[in-house]
């Protein structure tokens, strides 16, 4: 039953996860047990480490304050959203995949990959999250100082759509940690030991993934080991 829960969720968790996905099937058995049966099966959860960022220099919108700081963590869906970008290789080039996600669940409502890093990415991915959620006027959208972010078109978007742009203190990439996390988990779940000869199998692990496995199964100890989907569903 251990392996069983291990290979479901393609290899990526370890001895916490299984132990609460056992826990939630009425199985009982320890937390202890079950991390000693996985280290002698060798059954590991996948790591990575982190394509670190270029580094640049930016010229801050001052009057866009990091509006999480003093905030309480949101209560519902469609209180609080994150958008960021991330690098992902594809046969030696860069990849650039943006995402907006809720951080109430931490669901990832939207995502695009794109050739370039640029405000259509972030415009792209942030429409389609408003078409699918149509959220109410005030949500907060929090992203970091990068200039796809920042640009006078995106602020645009945001006013028309009645929301309120936050973003990180400058050099503060832990104000956005949600997003930062699942970053680093989808790169340690899918992209470690991958290289990519085109992006149609990038795309395609992408979709399976952030469809069916994060957003539907994969437990988040912030959650109450419990996926976005179903944290939604019982918040609702």
């Amino acid at each position: 039953m251990i392996e069983h829960e291990y290979h479901k969720s393609h290899d990526t968790y370890g001895s916490p996860r299984v132990f609460q996905a056992l826990k939630r099937q009425g199985v009982r058995i320890g937390r202890k047990r079950v991390e000693r049966l996985m280290r002698e099966a060798g059954l590991r959860a996948r790591m990575i480490k982190h394509y670190r960022r270029l580094a640049g220099l930016h010229r801050f919108f001052d009057s866009i304050e990091n509006l999480r700081l003093d905030s309480d963590k949101p209560t519902r869906i469609n209180q609080l959203w994150s958008g960021d970008i991330t690098y992902l290789k594809v046969n030696k080039q860069w990849r650039y995949l943006a995402t907006v996600m809720d951080v109430y669940s931490r669901r990832i409502i939207s995502w695009s990959l794109s050739k370039a890093k640029n405000t259509q990415l972030t415009i792209g991915v942030l429409e389609s999250a408003v078409k699918k959620r149509q959220p109410k006027p005030g949500l907060i959208f929090h992203t970091d100082r990068g200039s796809e972010y920042r640009a006078y078109v995106v602020q645009d978007v945001l006013k028309r759509h009645e929301m309120i742009p936050s973003m990180n203190r400058p050099y503060h990439s832990v104000d956005n940690a949600e997003i930062e996390s699942f970053f680093k988990t989808l790169k340690g779940d899918v992209i470690r030991g991958k290289k990519y000869e085109n992006e149609q199998s990038l795309r395609r692990d992408l979709q399976g993934y952030i469809h069916h496995f994060y957003n539907k199964q994969r437990l988040h100890s912030s959650l109450g080991y419990r996926s976005p989907l179903e944290y939604e569903k019982i918040s609702a």
